[in-house]
């Protein structure tokens, strides 16, 4: 049983949802252009693409490819491309940086330490978004207030950087987003059929099992204070750790994992692949100007209950 079987159920006022979000996408291209979609090439984001085709607007669209993505999220690209006669832009990190940190802390540093792990997302992720953004007035992404106490409090615009961050699926439930997929034969990760409900970079997802959070299977060795990578939050918040890290290391030979270890970033559950709590699951691209949210817990993600955790391998980056 897939995805659309399991979860495509839409919410009694989804024709309203549903046109409210092109009506947003429709005024933000007014009101903030030049306009880019940030696709994570999951479930959300693929659907804001075949919204972008049907409410006309040009949009540009760009992905961060960090090269630790599944294969199966990277093959989405030219199928977007064939379908929407769009071109996707790709940003990729910086190879020497990328290369030096490998080098310096070894392929599995984001199991280390929570500071590794966020300067990790830094290279990999929040350097390429700078330049996808550059000269842009707007972004749009694919939160939910539904995906994780995190976002909970996400509004269908908000400003980040000084830029408006568009929301148009804000208020949409899951079974909204696979309805919608349904509907129109959107193109989909087929990772998502088997219990990614959430889907990053190799090493730091998992699949999910019977009754955890629909988070719960991004960066499940960490505490929960701090899931973000960076994405998605203000310059002033603790991500700052991050970008203080990778400038200690531009000027040293290595960082000391084992200066981290024991920290509070880095966990020690009592059962395997599973989360003590689910409250912030984030890498940091979303998330408020304090880095917090008061907000009760999404209801569990609940695949099939005969299906057992399975965790990616480490992807090995040649140094």
């Amino acid at each position: 049983m897939g995805a659309i079987s399991l979860y495509a159920k839409a919410s009694p006022d989804f024709a309203q949802k549903l046109a409210r979000s092109i009506a947003l996408l429709q005024s933000s291209a007014q009101k903030h252009s030049p306009l880019t979609q940030a696709s994570s090439l999951g479930a959300e984001d693929m659907v804001v693409t075949h919204l972008l085709e049907e409410a006309g607007i040009n949009s540009g669209i760009f992905v961060l490819e960090t090269g630790m993505l599944h294969a199966e999220t990277v093959a989405l690209i030219p199928r977007i491309e064939e379908r929407y006669l769009r071109h996707v832009d790709v940003y990729r990190p910086d190879l020497e940086a990328a290369n030096a940190f490998v080098q310096a802390n070894g392929s599995d540093a984001m199991y280390k330490s929570l500071e590794l792990r966020k300067a990790c997302c830094h290279i990999r992720k929040m350097e390429p978004l700078a330049r996808a953004l550059d000269g842009k007035k707007g972004w749009i992404t694919g939160l939910r207030r539904e995906q994780s106490s995190a976002r909970a409090e996400v509004h269908d615009v908000e400003e980040q950087d000084g830029r408006a961050k568009i929301n148009p699926l804000a208020d949409w439930t899951w079974g909204d987003v696979w309805h919608y997929i349904a509907l129109n034969n959107i193109p989909f990760n087929p990772l998502h059929d088997q219990f990614f409900p959430s889907i990053g970079c190799a090493p730091c997802t998992r699949a999910v099992t019977l009754g955890e959070d629909f988070r719960s299977g991004r960066w499940w060795w960490e505490n929960e204070s701090a899931k973000e990578c960076g994405l998605h939050v203000e310059p002033h918040s603790n991500d700052a750790s991050a970008s203080s890290l990778l400038r200690s290391e531009r000027g040293s030979a290595a960082v000391s994992a084992q200066a981290h270890a024991g920290s509070a970033g880095v966990k020690g559950s009592t059962e395997a692949g599973r989360s003590q709590n689910e409250s912030a699951k984030e890498c940091g691209l979303h998330v408020s100007a304090d880095g917090t949210h008061e907000a009760e817990e999404p209801a569990a993600f609940e695949p099939l209950a005969n299906r057992t955790s399975s965790i990616i391998p480490i992807r090995e980056i040649p140094a």
